[in-house]
């Protein structure tokens, strides 16, 4: 029998891959579960995936398309709405899903040694299977209306990475706050709600004021991330020069959270 020794005296880098790599089964264990139980038992089963982004779309289309009139250009409305739930929707998953990823296996934590990293990143995983999703609806879409991919479309891969970043970031920051204070787990489901409207997925960011825009983008990183998306997809207008700040602060969030999770997980088992 073996035995491994956990030294907690010995200084740990803020993200430590190989460990990550020695887990990578039960990474894979906790995104397959984690997707089963999501649809267990459910009438529709895998079809809510693709309910709540048409729902969502049907919405908008109503609201800012024939009500408020958002102008697109010479893109119909449903492709412009979809480009930015497209980023938007795997945002709001993961934010929600790794926020409550590490309390909801808190039974875990307390019994065995893993990197606790593992739960939050096996949320981003999943949620690639909504990102699937509302993706097949845009191109759907596209088919229907005839739209052409923009040139731009070889960036696109890029722009997910960041998606990916941003919503990790953002995740891995609630998940370890959410372990010293719980209010946190009712912060979500209201941050959300709110940053979907805080959010150029329902309209551009031509209609927020110049005098705003830096402030916009600073904020509110997904901005960034949402107009890359739509920029590669369907070349709308051209990359705002605020684009690339909005993507630096992507990068530094994502990096202060794995240093302050690192720092929450050598207490999370006592505390949580």
């Amino acid at each position: 029998m073996s035995y491994s020794t956990i030294d907690t005296s010995k200084k740990i880098s803020f993200f430590d891959i190989r460990e990550l790599l020695r887990y990578k089964d039960l990474f894979y264990t906790l995104a397959y579960r984690e997707y089963r139980v999501r649809y267990a038992q459910t009438f529709l089963g895998f079809f809510w995936a693709f309910l709540q982004p048409l729902a969502t779309l049907v919405i908008f289309s109503f609201v800012f398309g024939k009500a408020i009139k958002v102008d697109t250009g010479a893109i119909p409305y449903p492709i412009f709405a979809l480009t930015g739930m497209v980023a938007w929707t795997y945002f709001s998953f993961v934010v929600s899903q790794a926020g409550r990823s590490l309390i909801n296996s808190q039974n875990m934590i307390q019994k065995i040694y893993f990197p606790r990293l593992v739960l939050p990143l096996a949320q981003a995983f999943v949620g690639l299977v909504d990102f699937s999703i509302t993706f097949l609806l845009l191109i759907v879409a596209m088919v229907w209306y005839g739209i052409t991919p923009s040139p731009h479309i070889w960036y696109l891969p890029f722009f997910l990475l960041m998606a990916i970043i941003a919503a990790l970031s953002v995740g891995i920051w609630i998940s370890a706050l959410t372990i010293r204070y719980r209010d946190f787990m009712h912060v979500i489901p209201f941050m959300i709600q709110i940053g979907l409207y805080a959010t150029p997925v329902a309209y551009s960011t031509h209609y927020i004021p110049e005098k705003y825009q830096l402030l916009y983008y600073c904020i509110n990183p997904m901005v960034g991330v949402v107009e890359g998306f739509r920029w590669s997809i369907i070349g709308q207008g051209a990359i705002h020069p605020y684009t690339f700040i909005s993507l630096g602060i992507v990068i530094i969030l994502f990096i202060t959270s794995l240093i302050y999770f690192k720092k929450v997980e050598k207490v999370m088992a006592d505390i949580i």
